[in-house]
């Protein structure tokens, strides 16, 4: 026996020892319904916790930013709701401004209010904002940028081609002489002209006044000279055999743009001259002289009218008609169409000058730098659009995601929703003909289109974060249960620990006790 060491009483005392450590575990396991208290509980499962809660946070907040959005595109949406409505009105009140019926007092009215609409579009676009943050007034640095202004087609009939490079071609539906032509709201008739240069002899021309690239329009088709091949070619390519330009014919020269008409039978040369010029050449012809009027030979005092008398030359002037070949003798003379008969007859070169002018205004309507209109003679015109300086779009990005990663960036892009930049700026209905009201339709028609496009494109980012949003709830929900596996107490299996835990110490104090009675028996030793 001994006393030094009491050994039964260590071993109970450890194991006393050791159950009442994992007792205290399990107490604050239980007390703090987490399974992982500190590093030593579980190293490796801390780490994975620690970065499973990293990302659940970051994904609550990219939630929380992508709700911000679709409230910031909601405000500007539900702005530019009103600004459709505006432009509607402007619209209803373009096409009553552009009725024959209204008076001068009464378009005025109509401009009143279209002004008033459009300060109230500006005032939206300037005043628009979210967070401080201004949606619709363009860039917060000021940043400009000068925009094209789309063209029109002043209500001209033919076909308005897509804009490239800030300019777009505008090709008229096919005129000749005869043809009537549509101009700003008032019928035209195309006549010949009484300048020298708008006729040519068709033979002179077939001759060898021909050049790459001229053009003959016959009818509705157009035929290209291709002096390469020698040979004239149609709107196809194919070649014509044999062809030739004819009386009547319209001619476009490559090089200048000049629109000239075929005149006469193309047999001989024939100057063009007008009527009184060749008349008073006609009545300069000397007795027994001979005038030719279209091959008709006339001789002054000789042949004899069907009352038996003979011509004198002014009988014979008096004989002549518009587009007569003429011959008298010294001169070969064409007697030239008369400019126009009326105010609503002229010539195919003035129509497309006409065209030009309206295709300016028309297109010109909202900018600060108006259009310009080539007119290349043949019924093509290059239209250089009007610019307006605007600010610049403005872009912002909404992070939804708990990467620093560009893919989690949703970018925001709004243009500039201001009169400027909707190419409504300045609009004016009030002109006494209505032909502005008529051009400013199509001005207040791309603006709406304009408007749609950028509420179209809201809609669709609105729409793609509410995915997101849906999307990064349900990531954050399962992580949360994987991440809860690894943290969170198991409250009944740490309870039956617990328990176990609470026998154990109750046994180990027990038997404690017994090892300290057993060194007891020493004392009878020495009784």
């Amino acid at each position: 026996m001994v006393v030094q060491h009491n050994m039964q009483a260590a071993n109970a005392n450890r194991m006393l020892n050791v159950t009442t450590g994992q007792q205290a575990k399990s107490t604050e396991k239980l007390s703090s319904g987490y399974r992982i208290n500190r590093a030593a509980d579980d190293a490796a499962g801390l780490t994975i916790s620690e970065k499973m809660r990293k990302q659940i946070k970051g994904l609550d907040r990219a939630s929380t930013n992508a709700e911000d959005g679709v409230s910031a595109v909601q405000t500007a949406e539900g702005a530019l709701t009103e600004v459709h409505s505006m432009l509607q009105r402007m619209n209803e009140l373009a096409t009553q401004a552009s009725n024959g019926t209204n008076s001068q007092s009464d378009r005025s009215a109509i401009q009143d209010e279209i002004s008033q609409l459009t300060t109230e579009i500006d005032r939206v676009a300037e005043t628009t904002k979210f967070n401080e943050i201004y949606l619709l007034k363009g860039d917060k640095s000021g940043a400009t940028e000068t925009d094209t202004v789309a063209a029109h087609d002043a209500g001209l009939a033919g076909k308005l081609g897509e804009s490239a490079d800030g300019k777009t071609t505008f090709t008229a539906d096919a005129l000749k002489v005869g043809s009537n032509v549509k101009i700003a709201g008032t019928e035209y008739k195309i006549v010949g002209s009484a300048k020298d240069t708008d006729y040519t002899d068709a033979k002179t021309y077939n001759d060898g006044n021909k050049t790459d690239g001229d053009k003959i329009i016959r009818g509705d088709k157009t035929y290209t000279y291709d002096a390469g091949a020698t040979k004239w070619k149609d709107e196809a390519g194919n070649s014509q055999n044999n062809f030739t330009a004819v009386a009547g014919d319209t001619l476009i020269d490559k090089a200048t743009g000049k629109t000239t008409t075929v005149m006469g039978d193309g047999q001989e040369a024939h100057t063009a001259s007008t009527m009184d010029d060749v008349k008073a050449k006609i009545k300069d012809v000397a007795a027994n002289d001979q005038v030719k009027i279209n091959g008709h030979a006339y001789t002054v005092g000789t042949t004899t009218k069907a009352d038996g008398s003979a011509y004198t030359a002014d009988d014979i002037a008096a004989l002549v008609k518009e587009g007569d070949l003429v011959d008298d003798g010294t001169n070969k003379l064409f007697v030239m169409p008369a400019a126009a008969k009326n105010e609503n007859e002229i010539s195919l070169n003035d129509a497309y000058a006409k065209m030009a002018d309206e295709l300016g205004k028309a297109s010109s309507i909202g900018t600060d730098k108006a259009a310009t209109v080539k007119n290349n003679g043949d019924g093509t015109f290059e239209i250089t659009q009007g610019t307006v300086n605007v600010k610049k779009s403005l872009s912002f990005s909404l992070h939804v995601g708990a990467d620093a990663d560009m893919t989690n960036k949703i970018n925001v892009d709004i243009e500039t929703m201001n009169a400027a930049g909707l190419g409504i700026k300045g609009l004016d209905v009030k002109d006494d003909s209505g032909v502005a009201a008529t051009y400013a339709i199509d001005a207040i028609a791309d603006a709406v289109a304009k408007v749609s496009s950028q509420r179209s494109s809201l809609g669709a980012v609105q729409n793609r974060l509410e995915h997101t949003i849906a999307n990064v709830d349900n990531v954050v929900e399962n992580t949360t249960s994987a991440e809860s596996r690894i943290r969170d107490t198991d409250m009944a299996s740490e309870m039956v620990n617990y328990s176990k835990n609470n026998i154990l110490a109750q046994a180990g104090q027990s038997m404690l006790a017994q090892a300290n009675q057993s060194n007891q028996g020493v004392l009878s030793l020495l009784q």
